[in-house]
């Protein structure tokens, strides 16, 4: 986002970013009023890695440490969030750096390594676009995962909490629509992710031998059987 930003001060940018803080990191003067060529969703909820590991908490009662994988700068108020929710859950967080495909396996090692109860991915491109990989790689160490793309639980991951992309995306749609009609960046207020959705893969619970509490699924938005 930040290359974006450089590049042009003119062109209208509809951004999709679940990372950055649009005001701190300068894209946009405030929320309501961007002030700029940039607009768009914008996730910024560094807590949400919180409810992330309060689900896991409520999957496996007894776990103790939990693997926290991301980009240590994309990913840093993520970071922090994360470590205060744990220490509140009585988690041991092991944080782990991951900002290229080549760390994901090592990344997975150490996690197995170091005892983790499971694994927590924090948001990233890399995570989205190697999803496979990481839900595959995840089980086959025999650890439990979550992230909040909803997509990772489709791909193999055993849950997911989150945002909806496809949702973002459709609204991001809507503001180049409105752009194209004569709409100015401007003065199109940044906006928020307002559905939030939980998903469970049964089929990764089943060959990880977890037995998933019924509350849990009742709560699920979708559960992949």
């Amino acid at each position: 986002m930040s290359a974006v930003k450089q590049a042009t001060s003119r062109i209208p940018i509809v951004a999709v970013d679940l990372e950055s803080d649009p005001v701190a990191m300068g894209f946009v003067r405030t929320l309501a009023q961007p002030g700029g060529n940039i607009t768009g969703v914008f996730l910024d909820l560094p807590e949400l890695s919180g409810k992330q590991l309060q689900l896991l908490k409520e999957m496996i009662r007894s776990i103790s440490r939990v693997a926290i994988l991301g980009d240590q700068v994309l990913n840093a108020p993520q970071f922090q969030a994360t470590e205060v929710a744990a220490r509140t859950l009585a988690i041991q967080p092991q944080l782990l750096d991951l900002r290229a495909s080549k760390d994901i396996d090592t990344a997975l090692e150490a996690a197995s390594q170091g005892r983790a109860g499971a694994v927590l991915l924090l948001s990233s491109p890399l995570v989205f676009n190697h999803r496979e990989q990481i839900g595959s790689l995840a089980v086959k160490r025999r650890l439990p995962s979550v992230s909040m793309f909803v997509e990772f639980a489709e791909a193999g991951g055993l849950m997911a909490y989150g945002p909806s992309l496809r949702e973002a995306f459709r609204r991001a749609g809507g503001y180049a629509g409105r752009i194209l009609q004569g709409a100015k960046p401007a003065a199109m207020p940044v906006e928020r992710p307002a559905k939030f959705e939980l998903v469970i893969n049964l089929k990764t619970a089943k060959a990880l031998g977890l037995t998933i509490p019924p509350s849990l699924l009742r709560r699920a938005d979708q559960v992949i059987e």
